[in-house]
């Protein structure tokens, strides 16, 4: 075993034992969100850090969400069938928008655009049937009957949730590693630099785009699911729509898209924003978050493209001679 694997088991038995050691209710919420979306962020950079660029994330998380809580309310569909219906409806809804775009070559710009639409129309869905989803007053799954907290997916134990983030974090950086260590990767690689030269090569362009779209289209409902069944609360504007898709954008670039931490260290960030203006300014400060991402993301692209963590293991990579 060398000193990386060492250093990352170290480093996973610490973050298990944590909870058991450590038992406060609030910092334990707070971590619980982080690996949350840590996740989401981990599952857009899969498809970001080989340049396609997705504005539809929000549209993912949000389908798994309330796919999930409204089998649950109307038919009591037990969210343990509801995540994976939910997961299924974000792929399909997946495949339906980037075929087309992958097959008549709509790249850059109009794919952004394309996912920008995507998360614009769930949006308007959710809060245009009201009836069902409770539209832009938000939505919440009802309480499990005593003793069928399991069955429901709910638990008040923090620490309960907490493992189970943790566990769902570190299979998102599995999958991460994997495709940084597949075929996939250099497939990727070389259709981000040139798609004609890639297809000549060899490479089933439409197949392999389709293939990281997927993988993070059901991994971004997966932690939509896992927020709504642990917030207990959920609304278009905290689990779907541009402001989402832009939040992931923006804790990617800044943590760094091409290293498997890096959306870890922008949802520290993300996340320990948001309190920080909540707990300073309270409601009148909602929406600063959204100005203050807007701010640092273009202050990152010009000055630290590779973002914190990326720059930082540029730095302490040995120089060659």
């Amino acid at each position: 075993m060398n000193t990386s694997n060492i250093a990352w088991a170290v480093g996973l038995a610490a973050l298990i034992a944590l909870p058991f050691l450590y038992r406060d209710p609030y910092h334990l919420h707070l971590l619980v969100l982080i690996l949350i979306w840590s996740f989401a962020y981990t599952s857009w950079s899969i498809m970001g850090r080989f340049g396609l660029v997705s504005l539809g994330h929000g549209g993912f998380m949000g389908v798994g969400a309330y796919v999930t809580a409204l089998l649950w309310n109307h038919l009591g569909i037990s969210p343990w069938i509801g995540i994976p219906l939910g997961m299924v409806a974000a792929g399909l809804l997946a495949l339906v928008v980037a075929y087309p775009c992958f097959r008549f070559r709509i790249t850059g710009h109009y794919f952004v655009l394309v996912t920008l639409a995507l998360s614009g129309i769930v949006l308007q869905v959710i809060t245009a049937t009201r009836d069902w989803t409770g539209g832009s007053l938000g939505y919440t799954p009802n309480r499990a009957p005593a003793g069928e907290g399991l069955m429901a997916l709910q638990f008040d134990d923090k620490t309960t949730w907490y493992l189970i983030a943790l566990g769902v974090w570190v299979a998102g950086l599995l999958v991460w590693r994997w495709i940084d260590r597949s075929m996939s990767r250099y497939a990727m690689e070389a259709i981000s630099e040139d798609e004609d030269a890639a297809a000549a090569a060899g490479v089933n362009v439409t197949a392999e785009k389709l293939k990281v779209t997927l993988i993070s289209a059901l991994m971004t409902a997966l932690a939509g699911a896992l927020y709504c069944q642990y917030q207990m609360f959920i609304s278009p504007d905290t689990v779907s729509g541009i402001a989402v898709s832009l939040q992931m954008v923006f804790a990617v670039i800044v943590g760094g898209v091409y290293v498997s931490l890096g959306p870890t260290v922008g949802a520290v960030i993300t996340i320990l924003l948001a309190e920080t203006l909540r707990i300073r300014f309270g409601t009148s400060a909602v929406g600063w978050d959204n100005l203050v991402y807007g701010v640092m993301l273009v202050m990152f692209i010009i000055f630290l493209p590779k973002g914190i963590l990326g720059s930082i293991l540029e730095r302490l990579k040995p120089k060659k001679a």
